[in-house]
């Protein structure tokens, strides 16, 4: 039996996003592009400073709006 067939479920950490998945990183942002605060997204400090530095190296890449 080959490994091929068998796919790695990615974690949901926020500590997993990379700053290349756009999709991702879109959940954390408005419409008009402005970092929504942990209020809203109920992220810890950590992730959520880890989520802002991953937002605004994709928007330097201008990956992002």
């Amino acid at each position: 039996m080959e490994n091929e067939d068998v796919k790695v479920a990615k974690s949901k950490s926020p500590m997993d996003i990379d700053w290349k998945d756009v999709d991702q990183l879109s959940k954390y942002v408005t419409g008009t592009g402005k970092i929504l605060p942990r209020k809203y997204t109920g992220l810890s400090a950590r992730h959520q400073r880890h989520i802002t530095h991953m937002i605004k190296r994709a928007r330097n890449m201008l990956l992002m709006k």
